[in-house]
């Protein structure tokens, strides 16, 4: 198909930069790009005909690394003066 259409991972390195100019920055395009994403999402791991705990494990999993990146700062100097 047409280069605008196809997804990132189907899209060569070579036409990577032609392809990003064909994408739309501003917030109503970021916002359609997030909702694509998380109806992809959504189809491949969570409305499965026999899924298996993989998509909100995933879900979950990637929840608590973002929540860890936020508190790190936190944690670091919790760390640092837990013992002394």
């Amino acid at each position: 198909g047409p280069l605008w259409e196809r997804p990132l991972l189907e899209v060569r390195l070579g036409e990577l930069h032609t392809w990003l100019s064909t994408c739309s920055f501003s917030p109503q395009g970021l916002l359609g790009a997030a909702q694509r994403a998380w109806s992809s999402y959504c189809a491949k791991y969570i409305h499965v005909k026999q899924g298996g705990p993989a998509g909100i494990s995933m879900l979950l999993a990637g929840y608590c690394l973002l929540s860890y990146g936020w508190n790190y700062q936190h944690f670091k100097r919790h760390r640092w003066r837990k013992y002394h």
